[in-house]
């Protein structure tokens, strides 16, 4: 009995998967657009981690006190990107991609123009949908956070990051566009490198931010489609628009 109500299980959440997808790209297909489903995972990050500890230190005016029997940190390592956990890797660049795949099972999508679609956007905050983008040749980070950043307002704050410095990123322009029930909002904007903290960047605001309400108004069922689209830019402005 656990045996068949365990598969029984796994049946009816790939369906319900196989549903999702199955609606996104009904809607989204006439644009030629790919689209990922993306479910949600409960941020595992709110322990504290080396960017908490860094930004407390520099906001004290003080940083940690250096040990000599510590290993000098080579200037060359990042640590994890990713903002769902707190994982104590460092690497260079050129493997973090690698890194995420592989340890954290993040799903890479391929096209100048992918649809975002984050399911279950009902759970409680915090709640993280994460998906990496690859176009123009290089691959870019997509942050959806469910957050309470007020005690009792959770807010939606979507960021794209792109896997590289900032020098490089400022080539680029990106733009998230939401478009259901003859309304549309659009955010465009310079991404971030991941060398920085994604809380920064929620804390500064440079994103596009939701509050549930508004979300609500893009929604379908219980979830969320976002289009994605990656241009090469120079202009370093960024909008919001409805």
């Amino acid at each position: 009995m656990l045996f068949f109500t365990q598969c029984f299980g796994a049946v009816l959440d790939l369906i319900h998967l196989r549903f999702q997808h199955y609606k996104a790209k009904r809607v989204f297909s006439a644009a030629g657009q790919l689209v990922c489903v993306v479910n949600p995972t409960h941020s595992l990050k709110y322990a504290p981690t080396r960017c908490a500890v860094a930004q407390t230190s520099t906001e004290q005016g003080s940083l940690p006190p250096c040990h000599h029997h510590e290993a000098v940190h080579d200037p060359q390592l990042v640590p994890c990107t990713c903002p769902l956990f707190s994982c104590p890797w460092e690497g260079h660049l050129e493997v973090v991609v690698s890194h995420l795949r592989q340890t954290h099972r993040i799903n890479i999508l391929q096209g100048a123009e992918i649809v975002f679609l984050a399911t279950d956007m009902h759970l409680p905050a915090p709640t993280d949908w994460i998906i990496m983008h690859s176009c123009l040749g290089h691959q870019f980070l997509l942050v959806l956070r469910k957050q309470e950043k007020y005690k009792g307002h959770p807010q939606f704050f979507a960021t794209m990051m792109l896997i590289g410095t900032q020098t490089q990123a400022d080539n680029f322009t990106y733009r998230l566009e939401l478009n259901r029930n003859q309304r549309r909002l659009k955010w465009e904007a310079t991404p971030r490198s991941v060398l920085e903290c994604v809380d920064s960047i929620i804390s500064d605001g440079d994103c596009l931010v939701l509050n549930t309400s508004l979300a609500q108004l893009f929604a379908d069922n219980g979830s969320l489609a976002i289009g994605i689209a990656i241009t090469t830019s120079k202009v370093h402005n960024s909008e919001a628009e409805i």
